[in-house]
């Protein structure tokens, strides 16, 4: 997520009052989860075990809860509760906004779209030319649709990511603040759900097309040209290339890539990442001739302990 302007480290400091380590005056520019971060981004850690990645990573602002040395080049924002510092960021540069229409003034509708009856479409979204949305669809706040895009009713766009902290009290939720796009030609079924991204967007690549009761999480990635049948769970921060086949009833785990031209079969566990242009079946998750043939040889177990007595 990119700030309007560009702002001060010390300027940083003052919006979540905490100490800096590094020039008051060093530029910070947005903020970002740690797979998507780019120079002059912060990024949070709250753990030892990730500091050295985020110290290494593409960000230049390290929001953490324990000073270290901090690397050349970098600057650090020492906080008692990083998750939640990040958090107050959230809602200084993306502040929730009500609305008091069911299509809000700020949102842009394309040439030759269709918005059937009782379709919520909120702030500042965008719409291209000559899609159809059918009735009970909700679309919040900053999500963009491209051209000739038909999403059937009940489908929601840009629900919050569901990432959370425990606490001895419960769990806190890491606010959202990113975006859904939706590309062109994509087909979007009835009763699906996509999250929008922690701070970047999830994205459904052109030509796309997703069965009814589908769902998409934060920040994942889909390439062009897919098909993704029903009852499919996909977890947040996947990608899936271009060209892949998705059966129904699959799962997936985070933080995976599903390769190009890839096919996964109906019930799927998709526990780790797979290579393109293979078919895949079962959990965990292995080639389908590898996995079928596994599975006849099973058959035969009783037939071997029977000659064996």
């Amino acid at each position: 997520m990119k700030f309007p302007k560009v702002y001060a480290l010390h300027e940083i400091a003052a919006i979540i009052n905490c100490e800096y380590v590094g020039d008051a005056n060093y530029l910070v520019s947005g903020m970002n989860e740690i797979h998507v971060v780019e120079k002059g981004d912060i990024v949070f850690v709250d753990h030892p075990k990730y500091y050295d990645k985020a110290l290494n990573s593409a960000a230049t602002i390290i929001l953490i809860n324990k000073k270290v040395d901090c690397p050349e080049g970098k600057a650090l924002l020492i906080s008692e509760d990083p998750f939640n510092d990040f958090n107050k960021l959230t809602k200084y540069f993306k502040p929730f906004e009500s609305s008091s229409a069911s299509i809000s003034a700020s949102a842009k509708i394309g040439q030759g779209t269709v918005i059937q009856p009782n379709v919520f479409i909120g702030n500042h979204v965008v719409i291209g030319e000559n899609c159809l949305i059918h009735a009970n669809v909700a679309i919040y706040d900053n999500t963009v649709i491209g051209n000739n895009v038909i999403i059937h009713a009940g489908t929601v766009l840009g629900a919050d990511a569901f990432y959370y902290k425990k606490r001895e009290d419960g769990f806190d939720q890491l606010l959202s603040g990113g975006r859904v796009v939706i590309k062109d030609h994509v087909g979007i079924g009835a009763l699906c759900t996509i999250d929008k991204g922690v701070t970047g967007d999830t994205i459904i690549g052109e030509g796309t097309k997703i069965d009814n009761q589908v769902h998409v999480g934060h920040d994942t990635v889909i390439g062009k040209k897919c098909l993704i049948a029903s009852q499919t769970g996909i977890a947040g921060c996947v990608i899936i290339e271009d060209e892949v086949t998705i059966w129904g009833q699959v799962g997936t785990t985070s933080g995976i890539t599903i390769g190009t031209k890839a096919v996964i079969l109906g019930q799927t566990g998709v526990t780790k990442s797979v290579e393109g242009g293979k078919s895949y079946f079962g959990t965990p998750i292995e080639e389908s001739r590898e996995k079928l043939k596994q599975l006849a040889n099973i058959k035969k177990i009783p037939e071997i302990l029977n000659k064996l007595k």
